[in-house]
């Protein structure tokens, strides 16, 4: 008997299948700017029409091994979410409208309500950021994973106009720093979080935590808060006030703020808001050097917006509106003419 690609591990037609169920959620996504539903080799897109010298912008990313925890409880509708939060936020630090996104599926063999799931979740974070979902790509790979597990991967397109993309060559001694809420974690930190809630205190992932309030499954799949509508009010009411924007990722405050200012600048800033209690208990748990807290997680604060500091209580008051939680968490001064820029924390 002859052998089919089915028996060496490739279900051809439920990948068939997948793609009709991907359809319908893909087309709550569309955007004025989408030229052709999803089916096609390639999704096409068309640059809107009233911006003026636009530039592309690309954004890739993943979630790490927030996957684990996925895997452990069964639990992936909001993963997707996540996957888009990532390269969107991202893109949106310059400035742009998110136009499109792509995403990458792979798995050793494919559980059809797994996948979709995952991919009605990354629908749902399109329709958050306001892209639309135009293409994407499932890959049954036998032998590649682990039964029950798979790998994700996102890709995001946005535009700006030349004239205002956002950086540090707008950045300007005196700033003021506007801190959003983060809805926890993100996706960033996991390996850390995992080996302390894990291993050091050996907590179950479906057991209530009295001091998160939640399980422990509940607080670290919280899926990662979407910026982009709330950027997207704030260049509206601000304009050119609006001098740069921080996602905090990999590597906390200190990795990442400096990347979006210019040499010779210092932020002075002050960690005293309250931030969501997940941070506490891996801190206290490992316990974890707080120090080494600041370097790994976002610690409450999932973007920063770097304003003219005239317009500060403007920016507060549009980001409110929109629905986040900010507050003033700095300014920028003047350091070293040279140095690169830096953090600096202030006493409470």
């Amino acid at each position: 008997m002859a052998v089919t690609y089915r028996q060496a591990g490739v279900d051809v037609a439920l990948a068939d299948a997948l793609i009709e169920r991907i359809k319908p959620l893909a087309r709550a996504t569309r955007i004025p700017e989408v030229v052709e539903d999803v089916g096609g080799f390639a999704g096409l897109c068309a640059v809107p029409e009233d911006i003026d010298h636009p530039l592309l912008v690309s954004g890739t990313d993943g979630v790490g091994t927030k996957l684990k925890v996925a895997f452990a409880t069964g639990r992936h509708d909001t993963i997707g979410q996540d996957l888009v939060a990532m390269s969107v936020n991202d893109v949106i630090t310059t400035g742009a409208r998110p136009l499109f996104f792509l995403d990458y599926f792979g798995c050793g063999k494919l559980e059809l309500g797994v996948a979709e799931s995952v991919i009605a979740g990354v629908a749902d974070g399109c329709r958050l950021a306001g892209c639309a979902l135009i293409g994407g790509e499932t890959a049954e790979l036998p032998g590649m994973y682990p039964d029950g597990e798979y790998d994700l991967a996102g890709f995001c397109v946005g535009v700006v106009s030349r004239h205002r993309v956002l950086g540090p060559a707008r950045v300007q001694v005196g700033d003021a720093l506007i801190a959003v809420a983060s809805s926890g974690l993100h996706s960033n930190g996991y390996s850390l979080a995992r080996r302390v809630l894990e291993q050091e205190l050996a907590l179950d992932l479906s057991q209530h935590h009295p001091a998160l309030g939640s399980s422990v499954a509940d607080a670290l799949l919280t899926p990662t808060r979407i910026y982009a509508r709330a950027v997207q009010a704030l260049l509206k009411e601000l304009g050119p006030e609006v001098h740069a924007l921080c996602h905090i990722t990999g590597g906390g405050i200190p990795g990442n703020l400096p990347r979006v200012l210019p040499e010779g600048t210092i932020a002075q800033i002050r960690m005293s808001h309250e931030r969501p209690k997940i941070f506490d208990v891996i801190e206290r748990g490992g316990p974890v050097d707080p120090e080494e807290m600041f370097k790994t997680f976002n610690l409450g604060v999932g973007l920063i917006a770097v304003v003219r500091a005239e317009a500060r209580e403007r920016a507060l008051a549009t980001l409110t509106a929109a629905g986040e939680r900010a507050w003033h968490f700095g300014a920028l001064v003047a350091g070293p003419p040279d140095a690169a820029a830096s953090v600096e924390r202030l006493e409470d």
